[in-house]
C-alpha cells in the first residue's frame, strides 16, 4: 500500500476540482448568490412583512437558513455531476481507472470538490444574508456538521447522476425534476406545522426536510424535526449511497463499454 501515492493523487484530483470552479467563478460562484439575492428581495422583503413572524422569528430570518441550505445542496451537486461526467464525455476517466489507485481515492477527490464549491457558495450566500436580516448561530457544531454532511450527500448524488448519464440532458433532469422539488417542498419557505397531518407525514419522507430544519436548529435553535433523528437520517443516506458509488465505480458501471 503506497500511502505517498494515494495522498498526492487525492490531492491532485481535489486541485483539480477546486481550480475548475474556480476559475470559471462568474458561472459557478456568481450566479447562485444573485438567485439567493432574489429570493431574500422577493420573498424575505416584499412577500415576508405580509406573513409575519414563524416560529418566533421575522419571515425573512426563519427561511434564511433554508435558503443558505439550498444553495449548498445544488452547488455541491452541479459540481460533482458536471465534473463526472465531463471526464467520461472526454474520455479522460480512463486514465485514472487505469492508474495505480483505489477506486476510493478517486470518489474521495470528487467529493471533496463538491464539498468544498459547496461550503464556498454557502459562505457567499450567508454573507449575502447578511445584508437582508441577522443572523445568530446558536449551535455551531450543528451548523458545520450539518453543511458537511449535506454536502457529501449531494456530492454522492451528482455521482450517481454523473455515471448513469449518457448525454449533457441527462444531467439535468434529475435537478430539474427532482431535486427542485423536493428543495422547495423541504421546509425552505415553511414550517411543515402549518399544513394538514397528511401532508406533514408525507413531507417527512422529503430528505431534505431533515437537513433544512438541522440546519435551522444550528441557526436559529427551532425545528419541526428532532434533531437526533434528522442527523441519523442524514447519516445514513451518506452511508448508502457513498457505499452506492464505490460499487459502481469498482463494477465500472456507467463507464466501462
Amino acid at each position: 500500500m503506497n500511502t505517498n501515492l494515494y495522498l498526492t493523487a487525492f490531492k491532485t484530483i481535489v486541485i483539480k476540482e477546486v481550480s475548475r470552479f474556480a476559475r470559471i467563478w462568474i458561472q459557478t460562484i456568481l450566479p447562485p448568490a444573485v438567485s439567493m439575492t432574489l429570493y431574500f428581495v422577493i420573498f424575505g422583503n416584499l412577500i415576508g412583512p405580509r406573513i409575519g413572524t414563524m416560529e418566533g422569528f421575522d419571515y425573512i430570518q426563519y427561511i434564511a437558513p433554508g435558503i443558505i441550505m439550498m444553495s449548498i445542496i445544488n452547488s455541491a451537486y452541479a459540481n460533482v455531476v458536471s465534473s463526472f461526467f465531463g471526464a467520461k464525455f472526454q474520455r479522460h476517466i480512463e486514465e485514472m481507472l487505469v492508474a495505480p489507485i483505489p477506486n476510493l481515492v478517486i470518489l474521495s477527490g470528487y467529493i471533496t470538490g463538491g464539498v468544498a464549491r459547496g461550503m464556498m457558495v454557502g459562505f457567499v450566500v450567508t454573507l449575502v444574508a447578511l445584508f437582508f436580516t441577522e443572523l445568530h448561530i446558536e449551535h455551531p457544531v450543528i451548523v458545520v456538521s450539518v453543511v458537511l454532511l449535506t454536502s457529501i450527500l449531494f456530492s454522492l448524488a451528482g455521482f450517481i447522476n454523473g455515471i448513469f448519464a449518457k448525454n449533457f440532458d441527462d444531467i439535468a433532469i434529475i435537478p430539474s425534476f427532482v431535486l427542485t422539488p423536493l428543495i422547495y417542498l423541504g421546509g425552505v419557505f415553511y414550517s411543515i406545522n402549518l399544513l394538514p397531518e397528511i401532508w406533514q407525514l408525507i413531507s417527512k419522507f422529503n430528505p431534505i426536510l431533515y437537513m433544512v430544519n438541522a440546519f435551522r436548529y444550528g441557526m436559529l435553535g427551532v425545528s419541526d424535526i428532532n434533531i437526533q433523528t434528522a442527523f441519523v437520517i442524514i447519516i445514513i443516506f451518506n452511508v448508502v449511497l457513498f457505499s452506492l458509488c464505490l460499487y459502481l465505480l469498482n463494477k465500472g458501471i456507467g463507464i466501462k463499454s
